[in-house]
């Protein structure tokens, strides 16, 4: 039964990442295309959250943090250390790993709703630490640069490098590096999720002391958890920084964390596809009310707030349950019944 869910969701994530692939060929415009980009790293920091706290059990409000790490990594790597995008992108994943390995050892002596709130003290720290360092790192074009780009961060650094390779259709270039991180990204969660690994992180999730009994360990399996959600989050904040040239504070802002949380809740917590659906859906209300402005806020609010109240497992709960009443969906079976996964 295990194999068999495996192999059903990797050709589900096979699907999709060839729709993905194909879908430059019928759609050309930059905008669409520079949206599906936005849509693809949001999704990858959604999955990754909800890995973290919908199959591990792990309330941190550090996600955001692991993101501009990998954001910030880039920057500093090749503005500082002269590295080619292309090495400092993975050493910005592993920077978001290592910090993610010191924060997860410090806070997870603790469990719930601690979690939450020393994550959240963490990741805030450091951007107070940012916004107000003052001191003068190097001096750029006669203006001072701080260490990690103060209160207006970096800019105009190095991107992929296809401007000059693919003129005008240059996006296509960037398209295929967030795609590519996208894809592997999927592939390796749906292989953690429904590996024994993700079966660890359920038993934990679901019951400390009988996983405890049967010998998993919480802090180690859960400390797993944290490497693995910040390494693939720090990836996604790379590729945002080649794509957009940009690392700054308001990565770290309440908004942005409050933005990936409503993907992950309206999606649906604890499934494997819920977090895609739910940045989609997301987006599209983003989209259809930019004219809002500020005002958007309240919107997601709402949206959250509803969802919390009347569909607590999300949209793919919700297609779950409208699959069962329709005899379209097989019969759980033992694992099935117990992994509390509905998409």
């Amino acid at each position: 039964m295990g194999n068999n869910n495996l192999r059903r969701h990797l050709l589900v994530a096979a699907l999709i990442a060839l729709a993905f692939a194909v879908l430059p060929l019928f759609v050309t415009e930059r905008y669409f295309l520079g949206e599906v980009i936005i849509f693809l790293i949001w999704s990858i920091v959604a999955a990754n959250w909800n890995l973290l706290m919908g199959h591990a059990g792990v309330f941190s409000l550090a996600q955001m943090l692991f993101f501009a790490t990998g954001a910030y990594g880039v920057a500093v790597a090749t503005q500082f250390a002269g590295l080619s995008i292309w090495l400092a992108i993975p050493v910005a994943a592993l920077a978001a790993t290592l910090l993610a390995l010191i924060i997860g050892a410090a806070c997870l002596r603790l469990s719930g709703a601690y979690v939450a709130l020393l994550t959240y003290a963490i990741a805030e720290m450091i951007h107070i630490l940012i916004v107000t360092d003052t001191a003068c790192f190097r001096q750029v074009g006669g203006s001072c640069l701080q260490l990690f780009g103060g209160a207006r961060g970096f800019s105009r650094f190095e991107d992929f490098g296809f401007r000059p390779l693919l003129k005008a259709d240059w996006i296509l270039g960037n398209y295929y590096v967030v795609w590519a991180v996208f894809a592997f990204t999927i592939f390796a969660l749906v292989v953690v999720i429904h590996g024994r690994l993700g079966l660890g992180f359920r038993a934990i999730r679901d019951n400390v002391g009988y996983a405890g009994s049967r010998g998993i360990n919480r802090r180690k399996i859960q400390l797993i958890a944290f490497g693995i959600s910040a390494f693939l989050t720090g990836l996604a904040g790379a590729v945002y920084a080649g794509h957009f040239r940009f690392a700054g504070p308001s990565l770290f802002e309440f908004s942005s964390l409050m933005f990936v949380l409503a993907m992950v809740i309206v999606g649906g917590l604890g499934s494997t596809w819920g977090p895609l659906i739910g940045a989609a859906a997301i987006m599209t209300v983003v989209e259809i009310t930019k004219e809002l402005g500020d005002a958007r806020a309240i919107v997601l609010g709402l949206a959250l707030i509803l969802f919390v109240l009347f569909l607590p497992k999300g949209l793919a709960g919700s297609l779950e349950r409208l699959q069962r009443a329709t005899g379209l969906s097989r019969k759980p079976g033992p694992e099935a019944s117990t992994s509390k996964d509905p998409a």
